[in-house]
């Protein structure tokens, strides 16, 4: 069945061979074996005029081109399929597709347990790849193109859909011989003398601390900045220095002599995390399975919301 000079089971091909990202996992994909596919990625790229497909290291990465045609192509098939009323299902039990997730380090804290194991138990064969935050995704649908999901708090200007995960709360973290500490307090006077240590997040993204503190006309006296939350739980040891983080991954170090967490003088700020994906994901089964995990993911951690700590 042809569309003037092009076959249109490339079409199926090239819509796998992007979203897979891998001339293997796309042939496995859509039955297909690897000479084919490898056939097929060559006509393609002829018919294109460009490589679609580009070796970086020891992984593929879309060229420019070929993240800007996805959604199209997606589109394409889906009207195909209407038009055809075929059905593009897909089988999680004997599925091998690979699932990218860009996150932040304290949602991986938070996330990657219940998720794989979640995945594994009905979806033994897919796999997952988890990548950092970078800059450009901030208000752009595009820049979503590179993964299937994005885990990042609502509020900071992401695009596209989105459905929320779970909250947190923020509290504050302090080595246990810190003087400004009184009786496992610490009064907002404290927090106006005593030195900070900071979370900082690529493109300058403010946190609800920063909101908070500034509402109060607190001036942090900063001591140290890292990148991301999870360090902030090491800077403070051995300092005189606070530190605000999540108390969900907190929690993790309640057992540490070296560690003291204390409740903020204030209204412990909320964090809201949501996943984020292209709108073009919708019409993609696998896509709308995965995002359903999440659901379920969310509902396990609900059921663990944080709580005001023990004062």
């Amino acid at each position: 069945m042809t569309l003037g000079a092009v076959d249109l089971n490339l079409l199926i091909a090239l819509k796998a061979l992007l979203e897979e990202g891998n001339v293997t996992h796309a042939g496995a994909r859509i039955g297909m074996g690897q000479p084919t596919m490898s056939a097929a990625l060559a006509r393609l790229r002829r018919h294109f005029d460009d490589e679609l497909l580009v070796r970086v290291g020891r992984e593929f990465e879309l060229t420019p081109f070929a993240r800007s045609v996805l959604p199209e192509v997606q589109q394409a098939v889906q009207l195909l399929g209407d038009a055809l009323r075929v059905t593009d299902g897909f089988d999680p039990a004997s599925s091998e597709r690979l699932f990218t997730i860009t996150l932040s380090d304290y949602a991986m804290t938070v996330l990657h347990e219940p998720l794989r194991r979640r995945v594994k138990a009905a979806a033994p064969s897919v796999r997952l790849a988890f990548t950092d935050l970078t800059e450009d995704l901030i208000g752009s649908e595009r820049a979503l193109l590179r993964q299937d999901v994005l885990v990042g708090p609502l509020g900071y200007g992401f695009a596209g859909e989105h459905v929320r995960l779970f909250r947190d709360r923020l509290v504050c973290v302090v080595d246990p011989r810190n003087p400004y500490l009184e009786e496992n307090v610490l009064s907002v006077d404290a927090l106006r003398r005593m030195p900070h240590a900071i979370a900082v997040f690529r493109g300058g993204i403010p946190t609800p601390i920063d909101r908070a503190v500034s509402e109060l006309s607190i001036e942090r006296r900063v001591s140290m900045r890292v990148y991301g939350f999870l360090p902030l739980l090491f800077a403070v040891r051995a300092t005189d220095a606070v530190a605000f983080v999540p108390e969900r991954i907190a929690r993790r170090f309640a057992h540490d002599e070296n560690l003291r967490i204390v409740e903020p003088p204030f209204e412990a700020p909320l964090m809201l995390e949501a996943a984020w994906w292209h709108p073009s994901r919708d019409i993609d089964p696998a896509h709308r399975w995965f995002v359903s995990v999440l659901r379920d993911v969310a509902a396990e951690l609900t059921l663990s919301e944080p709580a005001r700590l023990p004062g």
